[in-house]
């Protein structure tokens, strides 16, 4: 089959097609022929070498495709059935999954592919530090795919949301309901303008050194949790979410039908590649700057 290896760390260059052999489904998975795949900063930062592994090695954790194999104990889909889902090396013609759900009836692939990382990561970091209704939420990094979905995942539960983006996202983040700031020095200030009590919890999905104000904001380490910033997690006590280990919420993928269908939330595709443009849907991904996703399209 035609699939997206690199056999160096480093740039988006090393990245090339190749024909790999295919995968099939174990008895706890299925195996989908890949029409999308979702493009995250987990992708660029293994292939640089970031987070270690053998090589060769493949990329794309997310994808949406139709079902075309089914393991013996599967019994939730069948063979033709579109789907959503979690897995390894998606970057390719097939790939098995054992974490998926049904396509909502309002997405197309490109759609559905752009799902599974933001709405198991923003459901996770919501239930971690346990956002409720009435709380104010402090969204560091609102403006990209995770975040936005943060956004709107814990004003499903009742909270009002501060969300900090570069200016020019501002009013995309006013669209789905958050109020936007800037981030960096003098983060405590500003929103504290905002809510002048400071907020209740705090998520961290961008980095950039802002875990110090945020935990000042929300009273301390244990109400903030990041997804993006190890070593500063270590320097102030707040717990890091993601690595190796981190329990996933991967019930969220089977509830976030009704929330789209219904037209409660959305993750904006913000641009699509052919799949042999891989290194341009990363080399953007990389420049940090796209709101919504990044989508790789497979013929």
């Amino acid at each position: 089959m035609k699939a997206i290896q690199y056999k160096a760390f480093g740039g988006p260059e090393v990245l090339e097609v190749v024909d790999a052999p295919e995968p099939h489904a174990a008895a706890n998975q299925i195996r989908v022929a890949v029409k999308a795949v979702g493009v995250n900063p987990a992708d660029w930062k293994s292939r640089r070498g970031l987070m270690g592994g053998d090589l060769p090695r493949g990329t794309g954790s997310e994808v949406a495709g139709v079902v075309d194999e089914v393991g013996s104990e599967i019994g939730d889909v069948a063979v033709g059935d579109g789907v959503f889902g979690s897995t390894r090396n998606g970057a390719a013609e097939f790939a098995v999954l054992e974490h998926y759900a049904p396509i909502p009836a309002s997405l197309d692939f490109a759609g559905a592919a752009a799902l599974t990382v933001a709405v198991e990561t923003a459901t996770r970091t919501l239930d971690l530090v346990g956002v409720s209704n009435g709380q104010t939420l402090l969204v560091n990094g609102a403006a990209g795919a995770v975040g936005i979905s943060i956004v709107q995942l814990a004003r499903e539960r009742g909270a009002t949301v501060i969300g900090t983006a570069r200016a020019a996202n501002h009013d995309y983040l006013r669209s789905f309901g958050a109020i936007p700031t800037t981030y960096g020095d003098g983060l405590v200030e500003r929103v504290r303008e905002l809510a002048p009590d400071g907020v209740d919890r705090a998520i961290d999905a961008a980095g950039g050194g802002d875990l110090p104000a945020m935990v000042e904001l929300a009273g301390g380490p244990e109400h903030v949790v990041t997804i993006a910033d190890y070593q500063g997690a270590q320097e102030t006590g707040v717990q890091m979410s993601g690595g190796p280990g981190s329990k996933r919420a991967w019930y969220a993928l089977g509830t976030i039908g009704e929330p789209i269908d219904a037209g409660r939330f959305s993750v904006p595709v913000a641009q699509t590649f052919p799949l042999e443009q891989i290194a341009d849907a990363q080399r953007l991904s990389e420049a940090g700057h796209a709101p919504g996703k990044l989508v790789v399209l497979v013929d």
